[in-house]
C-alpha cells in the first residue's frame, strides 16, 4: 500500500508517467460500461435480441446471460476495425510515450465519432446541437462528444424499435389466427399464447430466425 502511494508522490518522471497511465487506465475500466452501451453497436443488438425473445413470448428463453453475451460478441465482432484503430493510432503511441494524454484522446476519438457519425440521423443531431446553440460543424471531428453520443443513442433506439417492430408483424398475425380460430370453436377460455407458441417457434426455426436476424443487425452496420 505504501509502495502504491509513494508511487503518485514520486517526482521521477517515469513514476509520474506510470501513474498517468494508471489513473488513465481505471478512468477507462470506470467509464467502460457507458462506453459500451452508448458508443457502440451494444445498444441496437441487444435490443433487438430482447425484441425476438418477446415476439416469440418465450418468456425467459433464451436466458438474458445468453442474450447478453451474444450481443457482446457480435458488438466486438462489429467494433473490432474500430478498436484497432483507436489501439494503433492512440494507445499504443501513449504507451511508447511517443505522444501526450491530451493527444491520445483526439486521436481516439476520431475513429469513434466517425462510427457514430455514419448512424446518427441528422435530425437527432440537429436537436441536441440547436439545443446547445451550437454552430455548424464543417466536419465529423468538430461535434464535440457530448452532442455525437446522445444522439447516436437516440439514433439507435429508433432503428432498434424499427427492428423490433418488423419483427413482431409475423408472430402477431400468428397470434390473431389462433385467436381466431379458438373462438370459432368456442374455446374461449383457452389462453390463445399456448396454441400458437408452438406454431411461433416452428415458423421461426424454419425461416431460420436467428440466421436472419444476426445478419440484418451485421448488414446494418
Amino acid at each position: 500500500m505504501n509502495e502504491f502511494i509513494d508511487m503518485f508522490s514520486n517526482s521521477d518522471p517515469s513514476s509520474v508517467a506510470t501513474s498517468v497511465k494508471l489513473l488513465l487506465l481505471l478512468t477507462v475500466l470506470s467509464l467502460a460500461p457507458g462506453i459500451l452501451i452508448l458508443m457502440t453497436s451494444f445498444t441496437r443488438i441487444v435490443i433487438v435480441l430482447s425484441f425476438v425473445r418477446t415476439s416469440l413470448a418465450t418468456q425467459q428463453m433464451p436466458p438474458n446471460q445468453v442474450l447478453i453475451g451474444l450481443a457482446l460478441f457480435l458488438t466486438f465482432f462489429i467494433m473490432a476495425p474500430t478498436f484497432s484503430e483507436i489501439y494503433e493510432e492512440a494507445l499504443q503511441p501513449l504507451f511508447d510515450e511517443e505522444i501526450t494524454l491530451d493527444e491520445a484522446y483526439d486521436q481516439a476519438s476520431i475513429p469513434i465519432k466517425d462510427f457514430m457519425a455514419q448512424h446518427t440521423r441528422q435530425k437527432d443531431l440537429a436537436l441536441f446541437m440547436n439545443y446547445a446553440e451550437m454552430d455548424r460543424p464543417e466536419t465529423v471531428q468538430d461535434i464535440p462528444l457530448t452532442t455525437l453520443v446522445p444522439a447516436f443513442a437516440i439514433s439507435e433506439l429508433k432503428t432498434a424499435f424499427q427492428m423490433g417492430f418488423m419483427i413482431f408483424v409475423p408472430f402477431l398475425i400468428i397470434d390473431m389466427a389462433v385467436a381466431s380460430v379458438l373462438m370459432s370453436m368456442g374455446m374461449m377460455m383457452l389462453p390463445p399464447v399456448m396454441i400458437s407458441l408452438p406454431f411461433k417457434i416452428l415458423l421461426f426455426v424454419l425461416v431460420d430466425g436467428w440466421y436472419l436476424i444476426t445478419h440484418s443487425l451485421l448488414e446494418g452496420f
